[in-house]
């Protein structure tokens, strides 16, 4: 494998770039017309333009990205995560184009991306499931009275996809039908299929998850979990590893059976298996992700393990050098997803000019970016900027570094979501533990979220004024002779 074409975009190109560049292998970027100016065009060896900034006509249209691989000379593609990453056809294109997919088979994305398909390989795999209808459901009398039978509260799920498109939480009979009818339009129109399943709905979950690693010769291993049940809109925005409410023995448990469900399906490259679980610490199958997670660096961090380069590894058809008992969590990470949304206004994305930005950095501070002052936040695509990922030798200090590194993060020209991380971070359920994936619901509140944002101002007040000093002392005035 000696170049790598990156189906993708933004902070996760610069990523996968980083990694193959150490790896001695070249790189190729691909940008729409409205990310001419983005970082991580320059930062690969070779960039083509594929199209308008629709993401249909550039970042989701296969045959111009598999045209663009065979005219730079790439012998392989890694689709990241998002837009192409968990299309079984995409998968196979590659394929037969005489291409290396880095990354699972088109059989088993679509496998496990179809959550009623994904559930019956859970079954077989003995992996817990909550109770929920065995096959797809489009007739709402039929729904009702599943739902009746299981009893509510209920939650509504697109047979295909995610992002929590397509979902509805139903806890009165009364109000079953339109949200049944919300969900199935909501997914025919984000994925073409209005087909949903109901499962019983549990109250006051968290979010855990457990990424693996499988090859071609039938080792797989888990890394350990990751929790991530901090979330608006059914979207995860702080994630952290480990979980501070997994012992040694639940960890054993949920690892052995993720990788169970992963030999089931014949997975292969990095994967992860999402579990939720109950205020008892029950933990059920939720679904699993066919790529690379957003949230992959924290597993990095506490494990030492590069997951990008494991996923070229395997795609080269190398074998998993370690084995189970070697893998341990060395401190604890933290990761806030810094997204250009208004957290004052529903989370609702801000488009704009950057006009300034400065991340922080710093020993244990990693920053994974894909813009830079100066540059607009397009309307076209996901509206997150970077993500801040923070290390420390426990959980205590990872959150007291994570704080600090808000304070001094720099960003105007936009609304950002820092105020919002800050705010989470340091709430008391977050640092016990026992907050849920209902946080925002519960305990969100604009009044001390403004009191984060005036905090975290001041220290970005401090940093801006220490780079105009700066600019002073080097400030060299031209003075011309007459």
């Amino acid at each position: 494998m000696k170049k790598i074409l990156i189906a993708n975009r933004g902070e996760i190109a610069s990523r996968i770039i980083r990694t193959a560049s150490q790896m001695g292998i070249g790189t190729v970027a691909i940008f729409s017309e409205a990310d001419r100016g983005m970082p991580y065009v320059r930062q690969a060896d070779e960039a083509i333009c594929i199209g308008p900034p629709q993401s249909s006509a550039s970042y989701l249209n296969i045959d111009r990205i598999i045209e663009a691989a065979l005219e730079s000379g790439a012998d392989a593609i890694h689709p990241g995560y998002g837009f192409l990453s968990e299309n079984g056809r995409f998968s196979d294109a590659v394929k037969e184009a005489g291409l290396t997919f880095i990354g699972p088979s088109g059989q088993t994305i679509d496998m496990m991306g179809d959550k009623l398909a994904a559930r019956k390989i859970a079954t077989r795999a003995g992996v817990p499931l909550v109770p929920g209808t065995e096959s797809a459901v489009t007739d709402t009398q039929v729904a009702l009275d599943f739902a009746r039978e299981i009893g509510f509260p209920v939650i509504i799920k697109a047979a295909a996809g995610g992002g929590g498109k397509g979902m509805r939480i139903v806890r009165d009979e009364k109000d079953f039908t339109s949200q049944m009818e919300r969900a199935t339009s909501e997914a025919l129109n984000a994925f073409g299929n209005g087909a949903v399943f109901v499962e019983k709905y549990i109250e006051n979950p968290k979010h855990i998850e457990i990424q693996i690693l499988a090859d071609r010769h039938g080792n797989a291993v888990s890394l350990l979990e990751r929790e991530c049940s901090i979330q608006r809109r059914h979207q995860k925005v702080i994630e952290e590893a480990p979980s501070a409410v997994v012992d040694n023995e639940l960890r054993k448990a949920m690892g052995a059976d993720a990788v169970r469900l992963a030999e089931f399906c014949k997975y292969e490259s990095a994967g992860t298996v999402e579990y939720i679980m109950d205020e008892d610490r029950n933990y059920y199958f939720l679904e699993m992700n066919t790529r690379l997670q957003v949230e992959h660096p924290v597993t990095e961090l506490v494990t030492n393990i590069d997951l990008v380069a494991w996923q070229i590894r395997i795609a080269r058809n190398e074998k998993i050098n370690f084995r189970q008992h070697q893998v341990e969590a060395n401190g604890h990470a933290l990761e806030l997803r810094v997204y250009a949304e208004d957290p004052y206004n529903d989370f609702l994305p801000s488009t704009g000019r950057l006009e300034e930005y400065q991340p922080p950095a710093g020993l244990h501070i990693r920053v994974d970016d894909g813009y830079e002052r100066g540059l607009d936040v397009p309307v076209y695509y996901d509206p997150m900027l970077s993500k801040l990922i923070i290390w420390g030798r426990n959980r205590d200090e990872a959150i007291a570094r994570m704080l600090h590194s808000i304070d001094h993060y720099l960003v105007e020209g936009v609304a950002t979501t820092l105020s919002f991380g800050k705010f989470a971070i340091d709430h008391e359920v977050f640092r016990n533990g026992t907050f849920t994936t209902r946080f925002v619901e519960q305990y969100f509140k604009l009044d001390e979220l403004r009191q984060a944002d005036e905090k975290r101002a001041f220290g970005a007040g401090l940093i801006a004024l220490n780079h105009y000093k700066k600019s002073i002392k080097t400030y060299r005035p031209v003075i011309r002779k007459k």
